[in-house]
């Protein structure tokens, strides 16, 4: 979570360094690789992402993701220090909603269990990824706040497909080289990754991180909990009241609208 939260602000000083850059141009990339701020956040993800994984391998996505979203919370807070904007008690009302809404949903998930997918959920979760990049590509044109939170929707759905991927992967090991879901995850993280750098030229860190966060908890969660993820008995209204506050606290600090850093 806090790595996350790390590089989502670094990734927003990168993004804003190549204004230049038409949306969902895939010169984008290119820019933000020769910038060492890009290349540090993109280091905390990948990071944050083997964490992330490591979990996906034991707990329900209903757990994880919640974790994840408040990621939010971490970005609100560094971007204090880093665009000079300081917290209202409304957010710190948010912040404080993930963290309890995150304590809640601890002691509610049962760690034994593995979900598998059937026949052809790679290629659903292959088919959903070019689907939404080609949704991206129809609203990118989309003019401020509407355009990144649209576009950080999108990504959301994307981070959300390579939670469901991570989920179904076999144990770590070689048989990860064989299992499709390995080949989608890294084509549904790369896309989700584009569109997200993308929801950032159009709008703040904290908007286009609020978006994302929406699909990239909800869907993954809900589709766990269809695949077999479960409750431990008799928790699952601490865990409905947590999820709820959790993603509650995201959202809200989706006000705080921290100022683009202008290029340099």
């Amino acid at each position: 979570m806090g790595l996350f939260g790390v590089a989502a602000v670094l990734q927003a000083l990168a993004t804003s360094r190549a204004s230049d850059v038409p949306v969902l141009d895939p010169r984008l990339l290119v820019r933000l690789a020769r910038q060492p701020v890009f290349l540090l956040a993109l280091t905390a993800n990948l990071v944050g992402f083997a964490l992330h994984l490591l979990a996906l391998q034991r707990l329900p996505l209903f757990l994880v993701q919640a974790v994840i979203a408040g990621s939010v919370a971490v970005t609100a807070v560094l971007s204090i220090r880093v665009f000079g904007v300081g917290l209202r008690r409304r957010q710190w009302g948010a912040v404080a909603l993930v963290v309890l809404g995150l304590l809640l949903l601890a002691p509610t998930a049962t760690g034994e269990d593995r979900v598998e997918g059937g026949a052809g959920s790679a290629l659903v979760l292959a088919l959903a990824v070019a689907v939404l990049l080609a949704v991206a590509t129809w609203v990118r044109h989309v003019p401020g706040p509407l355009g990144a939170v649209l576009l950080g929707l999108l990504a959301g759905a994307g981070f959300g497909v390579v939670a469901l991927c991570g989920r179904l992967l076999p144990e770590l090991g070689p048989d990860l080289l064989t299992s499709p879901f390995t080949y989608v995850l890294v084509v549904a993280g790369a896309t989700a990754y584009f569109v997200y750098s993308a929801a950032m030229q159009r709008g703040t860190v904290t908007t286009a991180t609020a978006a994302m966060v929406v699909t990239q908890t909800v869907v993954p969660a809900l589709a766990g909990l269809a695949l077999g993820d479960a409750v431990r008995s008799g928790f699952v209204p601490l865990a409905v009241a947590g999820f709820g506050l959790a993603l509650a606290g995201a959202l809200g600090l989706a006000r705080f609208e921290a100022p683009v850093v202008p290029a340099v």
